[in-house]
């Protein structure tokens, strides 16, 4: 592409829409390198291993986390579900009524796939 392309496609834009495609750039760039730099993977390990513990020593504690999402403004809890999704779903299942076996297994399944997920590339080619 050349630079003359280049500023006649920026020209047509609108102003909202060269921002958003600045802040949208820059958070797929954050996002990518904290997945090849394993920070998201050691997140969402902590998460997961801190829902463990819980379940172990403290099940309150997620019914405490649980309440405690439950209860922030709608939109705190729109982001917090967005950026921890899969652990705030883990919480929304041992939350409910359904067979202690069955929660067992959806949230090691969800635990599991999240890990897995946010692996480097190249620690799942090897």
């Amino acid at each position: 592409m050349t630079a003359q392309t280049h500023a006649d496609e920026s020209a047509k834009k609108g102003r909202v829409e060269q921002v958003l495609d600045s802040v949208t750039g820059g958070m797929a760039n954050t996002i990518t390198f904290m997945a090849q730099h394993w920070i998201l993977f050691g997140v969402f390990a902590i998460l997961w291993l801190a829902f463990g513990v819980s379940l172990v020593i403290s099940q309150g504690s997620i019914d405490s986390a649980w309440e405690w999402i439950t209860g922030q403004h709608v939109l705190v809890q729109a982001v917090i579900w967005v950026l921890f999704l899969p652990v705030t779903a883990g919480i929304w299942i041992w939350e409910t009524t359904w067979p202690l076996v069955l929660r067992l297994v959806l949230v090691a399944g969800l635990a599991g796939w999240n890990l897995l997920v946010f692996l480097p590339r190249a620690a799942a080619q090897t």
